[in-house]
């Protein structure tokens, strides 16, 4: 069964969560998909995760690279999983789509922005109703992550 993690970003954005946790998918031997909410997110990503931060090397590749089979991460707009992944992230206002083929997503969205916040309410009732396992993590003060779904 596909997993759903939701994590509700209020001390950090996505920019600085996502190669962290992608770091760690590579680390578990996960191929990952990041899905942007349009075409024009997805070269900033590509540059994000070749300078992040964290200087995390991030593997990745986009449709405009190619070779998608050679690529741990892959970089889309689009529902398109051409790597095989059986992770996939979903950032920018992307929405989820069909999920079930996948081992985990997760949906990372800015808590300080309320029409962000009401797309993950929407789509953790939606995704909830179809009986999916389903977690919401949120940062403490120390900027470690709590599960606070066990809190239900």
């Amino acid at each position: 069964m596909t997993e759903v993690l939701f994590y509700h970003l209020e001390h950090k954005p996505w920019e600085q969560v996502l190669p962290g946790q992608l770091s760690k998918a590579l680390q578990r031997g996960w191929r990952c998909v990041v899905q942007v909410g349009s075409e024009n997110w997805v070269e900033p990503v590509s540059e994000l995760l070749w300078k992040n931060e964290a200087d995390i090397f991030l593997a990745h590749g986009t449709r405009a690279d190619g070779r998608a089979d050679r690529q741990p991460i892959w970089l889309t707009a689009g529902d398109d999983n051409p790597n095989n992944a059986t992770v996939r992230f979903f950032i920018e206002g992307a929405m989820p789509g069909e999920i079930a083929s996948l081992d985990r997503v997760a949906i990372l969205f800015d808590g300080r922005d309320e029409a962000a916040a009401q797309a993950a309410r929407d789509n953790w009732k939606r995704l909830k109703a179809q009986g999916l396992a389903i977690s919401y993590w949120q940062q403490d003060e120390n900027f470690r992550w709590v599960d606070r779904s066990k809190a239900e």
